[in-house]
């Protein structure tokens, strides 16, 4: 968790969800909400349905993924511009 929480750029934070589905399996499907996004709660983060995954993990890693956009907003501006929700052309 602490390793998600360290991410510095988006292309890290995809190559750590990769990591996640090459070792444990775990697919993380990180989205714009269709509604808008105004804060960080606008930015869907969800977990697979996997067998065995414990609920403390499926909170676990959202809840780390939106810590790291908290401490840096760039991560949340790239994933916005890559869904050209920025308006940048």
């Amino acid at each position: 968790m602490a390793r998600l929480e360290s991410v510095t750029s988006l292309a890290d934070l995809r190559h750590m969800g990769d990591r996640l589905h090459a070792q444990l399996g775990i697919v993380l499907t990180i989205t714009p909400s269709a509604n808008g996004v105004r804060t960080l709660r606008g930015i869907n983060i969800q977990l697979e349905e996997q067998p065995g995954l414990c609920r403390k993990t499926k909170q676990a890693i959202p809840a780390a993924v939106r810590r790291a956009m908290e401490s840096t907003p760039e991560i949340a501006y790239a994933l916005l511009d890559e869904q050209d929700l920025l308006g940048g052309g």
